[in-house]
């Protein structure tokens, strides 16, 4: 970590942005270097390298780390990283490197306390949909049950960067599409492997989950992530499509394959109340994508900052903090993984808007915000070197597990 404080002097070059915010977005950046200036990019691998530079904020001076990744080279692909389980934390090196992939950053905002709801167990799930290797992970918790900074106007927490199996990149919005039936009824899915359910519904938890207590699904409102937990729930164990077992309460610990487990809250817990051991239960479930149908490879929740080089009215312009995002050129054929540094001399951090303009100025037509502050992690292989080394410098002083990342694979 010392070592990279002391490349930054006269032995790197730097590339300073000197910001100035247009009204409308606040994400204009003026007076840039020209492209000649700008330091050729280290190469992590064919298609993939990784660069660092200053910017001269509205808070102060900041320091940026980019992965350039050509999803146009054979050799590159870009997948979820993540830990093995929804409910399971991990950090991004530990998960870049047992996934074998070259580079990275963390990915979604995530439940990460649960101070309003004591005794009950903060789960480390993500808030939005997840998809690994073209398999659907989990759906997106309520809006108003979500952790990290207020949603943009005209943004929920289905919305989601991805890499369809086209190998482009997109933003896009998934929902969830799901029944449970039996013979006398036909049920709508309200959940899967989600930390919140909505009020009233029945939710699905698969093996992706993990073992952590399926307590907290049921606490908080659509509205409200700080309402009390729910006192009317009802648990169902499908095993083989039938009723193994059930309990009033949720439960905690690791689901088999080839088992459901249907929580029920309000509504959704007296309907589950009529299902008997034995009886025949089929339970279906997948996320539909709002745009042009493609499948996903990967995909990760956030919210979009820029569409088609226009960002979203609103977007904040006043608060700044160290964040990580993604940006889409070239039309989804090229992707930018954006990482600030948390070292106290940069910690100020970018607003949204000026994380925008950066993006912007980068080539970027689309771009979307992950979690940030002690989130904040970039990864990539050095020249020659067989593992990842965290290339920024994390606020929280070492990395913080997290449930997901954005995984660069070459070969």
């Amino acid at each position: 970590m010392a070592g990279r404080r002391g490349r930054r002097g006269a032995g790197r070059a730097v590339l300073a942005f000197l910001t100035a915010f247009g009204a409308l977005t606040g994400a204009a950046l003026a007076g840039a270097a020209p492209a000649g200036a700008v330091q050729k990019g280290v190469r992590v691998a064919p298609g993939v390298t990784y660069e660092e530079f200053d910017i001269e904020a509205a808070k102060g001076m900041t320091h940026a780390h980019v992965l350039r990744v050509d999803l146009g080279n054979p050799q590159v692909r870009v997948d979820l990283l993540y830990p093995g389980g929804v409910a399971v934390r991990g950090r991004v090196s530990a998960m870049a490197n047992s996934q074998g992939a070259v580079a990275g950053v963390n990915g979604d905002f995530f439940n990460i306390t649960e101070t309003q709801h004591p005794g009950v167990e903060a789960t480390g799930a993500s808030v939005g949909p997840a998809i690994a290797a073209g398999r659907t992970l989990k759906a997106a918790v309520p809006n108003g049950q979500r952790f990290g900074p207020a949603l943009p106007p005209g943004t929920t927490t289905e919305d989601v960067f991805g890499v369809g199996t086209d190998g482009r990149a997109r933003l896009d919005r998934l929902t969830l599409k799901g029944s449970v039936s039996t013979a006398e009824a036909q049920l709508p899915l309200g959940g899967l492997n989600q930390y919140a359910l909505p009020v009233g519904s029945v939710g699905a938890f698969t093996s992706e989950w993990g073992s952590v207590s399926r307590v907290r699904a049921t606490c908080g409102t659509d509205t409200d992530r700080a309402a009390p937990c729910s006192t009317d729930t009802y648990e169902v164990t499908v095993r083989d499509g039938r009723v193994v077992s059930a309990a009033d309460t949720p439960g905690s610990g690791p689901i088999a394959a080839g088992t459901t487990v249907l929580v029920g809250r309000e509504a959704g817990a007296q309907q589950l109340r009529e299902f008997s051991t034995g009886e025949s239960v089929e339970v279906e479930h997948g996320l539909v994508a709002a745009g042009d149908g493609v499948a996903y490879r990967l995909a990760v929740g956030g919210y979009p900052v820029l569409s088609g080089g226009q960002p979203p009215p609103g977007l904040d312009n006043t608060t700044s903090a160290v964040r990580t995002a993604v940006g889409i050129a070239d039309g989804g054929r090229r992707v930018l993984l954006l990482a600030l540094d948390g070292a106290a001399a940069y910690r100020s951090g970018l607003t949204i808007a000026e994380v925008v303009g950066t993006l912007r100025k980068l080539g970027a037509e689309d771009a979307f915000s992950l979690d940030g502050g002690g989130s904040s992690t970039l990864v990539a292989r050095q020249p020659g070197a067989s593992a990842v080394s965290v290339r920024n410098h994390p606020s929280d002083g070492a990395e913080r597990p997290v449930p997901n990342g954005i995984g660069v694979f070459s070969g």
